[in-house]
């Protein structure tokens, strides 16, 4: 129980860092702002070290199958982290800020053609912004959707070349999958197929809507102000992230499936060899 409660709280702790990364991290922060900042991390802190504490699952999908949800947990600190350290060069120049804004700005231009989602992104800046403004949405948005490309490629390749999920062991799926009723009606393996089919498509989908859905936004109802530091590092990030972790799920569904489909076909097999004559 002490391991247990020590891992859970080292969890809560890093989720908690995570949220309030922005707000400790950039200067100009409002009192306001920071009392709410903190609020949403302890909520998170509380809500994650409840999670890895109990010994039954609740909400947390594949909580023991690594590194599923510590390829997902780098990636959006990594981008988090990133990004917090070249906004913060604007005001504050280091050679490491400067350094991170050249590589940044060099990915971002390359990935800034017609039609690509960071040129879309690219494309919420005001009409009248500052050309700072708009290179420093560039880079944000070229590194953020590199980090997340990387995080899905290293997945993909623990589930096709490292065995995951069983390669440790047995993959348990009512701990892993909670949220997943193996009883709702269907075959259980065409039900994961079609769920995972739904997540790839909307993760390569979302990078080209939500700059869409943002756009909409600014001219039917509320402008994103993208110039303010925190809310460019929220939005990139959750733009980058979001679609990344909804594919890396299709693809642990699927892979899941597959394991079913293939114990399927043994005992198949091996009731078709025991079976009389």
């Amino acid at each position: 129980m002490i391991k247990r409660m020590v891992s859970a709280g080292a969890r809560a702790f890093l989720v908690a860092l995570v949220i309030a990364m922005p707000a400790m991290m950039l200067p100009g922060v409002t009192v306001d702002n920071a009392q709410m900042v903190a609020l949403l991390a302890l909520v998170a802190a509380v809500l994650t070290f409840v999670e890895y504490f109990s010994v039954y699952p609740s909400l947390l999908e594949f909580r023991d199958a690594p590194p599923y949800n510590r390829m997902r947990f780098l990636a959006l600190f990594v981008t988090i982290f990133v990004m917090c350290l070249i906004t913060r060069g604007q005001m504050f120049p280091t050679t490491l800020t400067e350094l991170l804004t050249r590589i940044g700005g060099t990915v971002g231009t390359a990935m800034d053609f017609p039609f690509s989602p960071v040129h879309l992104m690219v494309l919420l800046a005001h009409e009248d912004a500052p050309i700072e403004k708009i290179n420093l949405l560039r880079t944000s948005a070229g590194l953020a959707y590199v980090v997340s490309l990387l995080a899905l490629l290293v997945f993909v390749v623990f589930v096709r070349l490292l065995n995951w999920p069983i390669r440790h062991g047995a993959f348990n799926f009512w701990v892993n999958l909670p949220l997943f009723d193996p009883t709702a009606g269907g075959d259980i393996l065409n039900r994961l197929k079609r769920d995972s089919h739904v997540n790839v498509v909307l993760g390569f989908l979302l990078p080209f809507l939500i700059p869409a859905i943002l756009k909409s936004a600014t001219v039917f109802a509320y402008e994103i102000p993208l110039t303010d530091p925190q809310t460019l590092i929220w939005t990139m990030s959750a733009w980058a992230f979001l679609p990344a972790s909804l594919i890396m799920r299709g693809v642990a569904l699927m892979r899941i499936a597959e394991l079913i489909e293939e114990r399927r076909r043994r005992a198949y097999a091996q009731a078709d060899l025991h079976a009389p004559a």
